[in-house]
């Protein structure tokens, strides 16, 4: 029997990233799980906040994505003295020509590496608010488009705040996910040691021929439309919307999701069926997801903060209250 055009993208994308992986590991040394979120947050088209203290390849792990996706890459350092037209870029006046010419910023791009993100203040903070929402940059008065791929990817160090901006609410929503990029493990940061005596070091198997580009720039909207051929069953949307109605009525969460944690977790959940080499979501998905698509929008109440209760531990009591569609 022949496949359907859907089943035939749906088998595409999951070959795709399979082959994104493969090369992505040429490259990146454990972190599945981080490489596996940042493939669900580029192929649903979002973006994703990355926890990680510094040396652990947050860096590293962007360019290699942009790399095996065909993709440009810029990257930012926030800083307090970073101005908004440093992000989105600004006119000059050349005499020469007696006219304004836009000087794009590195906002202009496939994807942006948002590197420490809470040491600039809020109103720096705010120029990607627009990027990320619409895709698209306004300077001066005039709006440009950016590309369908264009991606941030967000880092914070989680044990360093002194000096720092906490990110906005309505700024956090806009990642589909937050990730904690942990240390290696044993065997792989022996096997980065090993790399570091020779001419193998992560940084000089990118800059060589070893990594492949899979995709294009242009290509990464086809293999975002063609997760829509994932099934995803009515009696999973309800268990979806029932989570996250009941971040707002738990006792230990004073600040509860919005309505787009509800989209967000059914995109990721779409997204980690094809990883998994399925084109339906089970509710395995959907719990496995919640983690990082609630975490970072969810503010618990101090009382709960003070007993020592961690977003980690009140997402999976919730999860535990919420019946399980059979």
């Amino acid at each position: 029997m022949d496949e359907t055009p859907a089943n035939s993208d749906v088998q595409s994308v999951k070959a795709i990233l399979a082959d994104a992986r493969a090369e992505v590991a040429k490259v990146i040394i454990g972190q599945e799980r981080v490489v596996d979120h940042a493939l669900i947050a580029i192929f649903t088209g979002n973006h994703i906040l990355i926890e990680g203290v510094p040396g652990v390849a947050k860096t590293l792990l962007v360019r290699t994505l942009a790399r095996v996706l065909g993709s440009e890459f810029s990257r930012i350092q926030f800083t307090p003295d970073l101005m908004p037209s440093d992000i989105t870029g600004t006119n000059v006046f050349n005499l020469q020509e007696s006219a304004f010419h836009l000087v794009k910023g590195p906002v202009f791009t496939s994807f942006l590496l948002a590197d420490e993100i809470n040491r600039a203040p809020a109103k720096t903070q705010s120029a990607l608010l627009q990027a990320m929402q619409e895709r698209r940059v306004t300077i001066d008065g005039v709006t440009h488009k950016l590309p369908d791929s264009f991606t941030v990817f967000a880092t914070q160090n989680p044990i360093e705040y002194e000096g720092t901006y906490p990110l906005p609410e309505a700024q956090k929503d806009r990642f589909l996910l937050r990730v904690e990029m942990d240390y290696p493990t044993e065997a792989s940061e022996k096997q980065l040691a090993l790399q570091s005596l020779g001419n193998d070091t992560p940084e000089k198997i990118l800059d060589s021929e070893a990594v492949n580009s899979i995709l294009t720039a242009d290509r990464i909207k086809e293999m975002q439309e063609a997760l829509q051929g994932i099934t995803v069953k009515e009696e999973l949307v309800n268990y979806v919307v029932e989570i996250v109605r009941q971040t707002r009525e738990q006792d230990s969460i004073q600040v509860g999701a919005g309505p787009r944690a509800t989209t967000a977790l059914l995109l990721s959940s779409r997204a980690l069926a094809a990883l998994d080499d399925r084109d339906y979501i089970t509710p395995d998905d959907i719990r496995t997801m919640a983690y990082p698509v609630l975490s970072h929008r969810l503010v618990l109440r101090p009382e709960y903060e003070i007993e020592g209760v961690t977003i980690e531990e009140a997402i999976g009591k919730l999860l535990e209250g919420v019946a399980v569609p059979r």
